[in-house]
């Protein structure tokens, strides 16, 4: 076991400086709380809801039918921009 020793004045400065990141990262998770508490649907949970293909998906994607966030390769969507689609392609069929 390894002992380090340090002046209080240094250990202080330290527990300080340690003390105010801790509260920077838990206003940052405050801050962004309320933008998580929508469960982000992947591929798979929006083809299901529309009752679509993953090609029909994939044009929806293209063609800027429904909005998405690409994160490494893995393509997520917003619950809202899949109920709008939903509203968009309900109103379409009773035109």
């Amino acid at each position: 076991m390894e002992v380090i020793n340090m002046e209080a004045q240094t250990f202080e400065a330290m527990m300080s400086r340690f003390e105010a990141f801790c509260d920077r990262v838990e206003k940052l998770c405050g801050d962004h709380q309320d933008k998580s508490l929508h469960r982000w649907l992947d591929n798979q949970d929006v083809c299901r809801i529309l009752n679509i293909s993953k090609r029909t998906l994939q044009t929806y994607r293209d063609n800027g039918t429904l909005s998405f966030t690409q994160i490494n390769h893995k393509i997520f969507y917003k619950p809202e921009d899949v109920e709008a689609v939903i509203n968009k392609l309900k109103s379409k069929r009773y035109e």
